[in-house]
């Protein structure tokens, strides 16, 4: 590999470390009211359905898949569990209709 490439690689890390880090270092003494605190942890509940949603309407070759995507995300959500969670349980369940289909 080119050391021009490495340069360009290392340059690029450090570009996107640095707005994801200074908000941490800055506001790390900041206290946000509760309004702000909630508003921020529904961040990624909204990003997970601007993510899956678009994809139920968009789907071309088996309508279920989005509809139980969508239906297991929901649920899994309502119950409470994180993003990370909610994402692996439409994985789980789109993946066992897909074996079972």
């Amino acid at each position: 590999m080119h050391s021009t490439i490495v340069w360009m690689i290392i340059g690029m890390g450090v570009v996107t470390y640095i707005p994801r880090m200074l908000p941490l270092v800055v506001l790390q003494r900041v206290k946000l009211p509760p309004f702000w605190q909630g508003v921020l942890k529904n961040v990624p509940s909204a990003t997970l359905g601007a993510l899956i949603v678009p994809g139920i309407f968009f789907i071309h070759e088996d309508i279920w898949f989005g509809i139980l995507g969508f239906i297991s995300a929901f649920v899994a959500a309502w119950l409470g569990a994180n993003v990370i969670l909610v994402v692996l349980v439409s994985v789980a369940v789109l993946s066992v209709y897909a074996l079972l289909g």
